[in-house]
């Protein structure tokens, strides 16, 4: 593998590492003795939050899911959803279950007006 693609590997590589290490600091600021609950709700909806596009953490890893189960659709060689199906339905558990827990635990923390 050569020229374009091996570039945009690099990038993916690099930009996963990046992700990764920002999900590190994350993990260590929601580990700090002094977080308190309005803290951690406040932490857990910004994971959420789509008031701001890209619109948070958890339906920007649904769109690129949701990306790659469309390119899946144009390259699967029988075209049968074997790729695409699962990348479809990854996208939706994150967006619909861990989205709607994540709400759900930040309301149990710290209540927001309009929260359920």
């Amino acid at each position: 593998m050569t020229g374009p693609r091996r570039t945009r590997i690099d990038r993916v590589r690099a930009a996963a590492g990046t992700a990764s290490l920002a999900l590190q600091q994350i993990e260590d600021d929601l580990s700090a003795d002094d977080v308190d609950q309005e803290e951690l709700a406040a932490i857990l909806r910004e994971l959420i939050e789509d008031t701001d596009p890209p619109g948070g953490l958890l339906p920007s890893l649904a769109q690129l899911l949701t990306a790659a189960a469309r390119r899946a659709e144009q390259v699967e060689p029988d075209r049968d959803g074997d790729a695409s199906c699962p990348l479809d339905e990854a996208a939706a558990l994150i967006t619909d279950n861990a989205g709607q827990r994540l709400i759900r635990a930040a309301g149990a923390l710290h209540p927001q007006q309009g929260d359920i």
